[in-house]
């Protein structure tokens, strides 16, 4: 039989064991949702003191941030992020990243930043925080012209193209009478890049590409037959761009806003805007 100082040890530890792992439960369950160590440190005085801030962006994204023909990043995102980081005296690093996965890049500390055509919707304030706003544009609707299509209802029944996790898949999703209610079964192709739609308008896979109205004219004043295609605005909202940060980076948040207000201020952006997007 187990003697009596036997059971008082077992029934003692059993309690411990208990305590410990309520005690784990309940910090476990305490924690904040959706918020990384990461998204919670401000970083300023790190990236002052390296001379050094990532940022992502989706290198394919025209006019906004791209590869020149020998691979070099241009477009406007980057002139006016290098221009704001080199006033602060800091080297910028680009870093492509999957755009689906973009929030989760920041948030877990593989990027500092994401500026590219990164435009302000109340999904992505939940995840992080934001610039001022920097530029304005419209979505539109990109066709050929043999597709007969000259308003957002001759969709109905067409197949539209749409880069996945994009500001224009949200705001379809979220104006669903717009344009969304026309197209084939109110579904639209979704890309991880809009380049590759833009491949498959032109074999004629998909009828119509949505996509800011800056990337639309960009790009179609670069194809060998202008021409061929149309451009076609309807009533979605005007899109903000801004910068996304870590909620835990104001010191960050606040220096960069700084900057683009003095870039503002003396026609900076106006040049860049003059020379990425004028009659493109």
């Amino acid at each position: 039989m187990i003697s009596m100082k036997k059971k008082v040890i077992v029934n003692t530890t059993v309690i411990v064991v208990f305590l410990a792992l309520a005690v784990a439960c309940f910090t476990f369950l305490s924690k904040p949702k959706n918020n990384s160590q990461a998204d919670q440190t401000d970083n300023w005085t790190k990236i002052k003191q390296e001379k050094l801030i990532t940022i992502g962006l989706d290198d394919t994204f025209v006019p906004m941030g791209f590869r020149d023909s020998a691979g070099k990043l241009e477009g406007f995102d980057v002139d006016l992020a290098n221009k704001v980081f080199a006033n602060l005296g800091i080297k910028v690093k680009w870093q492509p990243i999957d755009w689906s996965m973009k929030e989760t890049e920041l948030n877990t500390g593989n990027i500092d930043a994401i500026w590219n055509g990164y435009t302000k919707t109340p999904d992505r304030a939940k995840k992080v925080a934001f610039s001022q706003v920097y530029h304005k544009v419209a979505l539109s609707v990109v066709v050929k012209k043999t597709a007969g299509v000259n308003k957002f209802s001759d969709m109905t029944g067409k197949t539209l193209g749409v880069q996945t996790s994009s500001s224009g898949e949200s705001v379809l999703n979220d104006e669903p009478k717009v344009l969304k209610q026309y197209i084939k079964n109110q579904k639209p192709v979704e890309y991880d890049t809009v380049d590759k739609a833009f491949t498959d308008l032109n074999a004629n896979r998909i009828d119509g590409l949505l996509v800011d109205e800056d990337y639309a004219r960009y790009y179609i004043s670069h194809q060998a037959d202008p021409s061929q295609y149309k451009v076609l605005t309807g009533s979605f909202p005007v899109t903000e761009d801004v910068v996304g940060f870590r909620k835990g980076d104001k010191q960050l948040r606040q220096a960069v806003n700084k900057e683009l207000n003095k870039l503002r201020a003396d026609g900076y952006i106006q040049s860049l805007e003059d020379k990425w997007f004028a009659k493109n």
